[in-house]
Formats: structure tokens, C-alpha cells, sequence
């Protein structure tokens, strides 16, 4: 299993229509936890992966996250963004996430992509964040 961080732009990155941000991915969670989400590139994600989004905007700050569901696919329809990654939303961990986010100075992220794999320190911080 690999865990990922999944970078969202809230002023610019939209979920069917509806703003990127904290408050959607939480009633996401409860209320339509499947997903598929935008890739730059492939990446290397496994069934069973956890993505932990990462909001950029207002508080730069994990504050969700959702187990992989299958493998990235290709779009072709998206040159900007040619692969997808269906995934769902957890719960109880991303309503733990809301109440106490983890900031970006614990998550030891240096040049921020938009997707990239967690390090060990901040691993552990996640996880006991998120009560996983």
C-alpha cells in the first residue's frame, strides 16, 4: 500500500461544477463517497492506496482522504490531465481530517506537484490524525 498526497487548488479546481475545498470532500464523503479523480501522468497507484488531499487555499492543510478503487486509466478526452483514478471518500477518517487538519509544515512537502507520494514522518501524523 502507498499513500499519496493529491493537491487541491480550491480557486481554480472544481468536483462536478462545485468548488475544490474542504466542506464539498466532507459532504462528498457522507453523501456520494465515489469518485474519480484527475492525473497529470499515471503514477504508479494500486488498488487499496490512500490519496490524502491536500487543500491549498485558504489553510494549506490535509483535511480528507479515500482509499484507490482501481489502477489510473487513460483519458483521452483531457490532454491537460490524460489520466483518471476512481477512488472513495472515507468517512469518519476525512470528518476527523476537517476537525483537525494536518499543515502543510508537518507534512515535510517540499516543491508542491500536484500529485506525489507522502513522506514516512508525515505518514504517521496522517494516519493518527485521521484515526486509521
Amino acid at each position: 500500500m502507498q499513500d499519496w498526497i493529491y493537491i487541491l487548488n480550491p480557486n481554480k479546481d472544481t468536483l462536478d461544477g462545485e468548488p475544490a475545498d474542504k466542506e464539498t470532500m466532507l459532504r462528498l464523503a457522507h453523501d456520494d463517497p465515489k469518485s474519480d479523480f484527475w492525473l497529470s501522468r499515471r503514477n504508479r497507484m494500486e488498488p487499496g492506496d490512500r490519496l490524502w488531499f491536500f487543500f491549498s487555499h485558504p489553510e494549506s492543510a490535509v483535511a480528507a482522504v479515500a482509499e484507490v478503487d482501481s489502477k489510473p486509466r487513460e483519458d483521452p478526452d483531457d490532454p491537460e490531465f490524460g489520466y483518471r483514478v476512481e477512488a472513495t471518500l472515507l468517512p469518519e477518517p476525512t470528518d476527523a481530517l476537517y476537525g483537525s487538519p494536518v499543515v502543510r509544515e508537518e507534512l515535510e512537502l517540499g516543491q508542491v506537484r500536484s500529485v506525489q507520494k507522502v513522506k514516512p514522518g508525515a505518514l504517521k501524523i496522517l494516519l493518527e490524525r485521521a484515526g486509521l
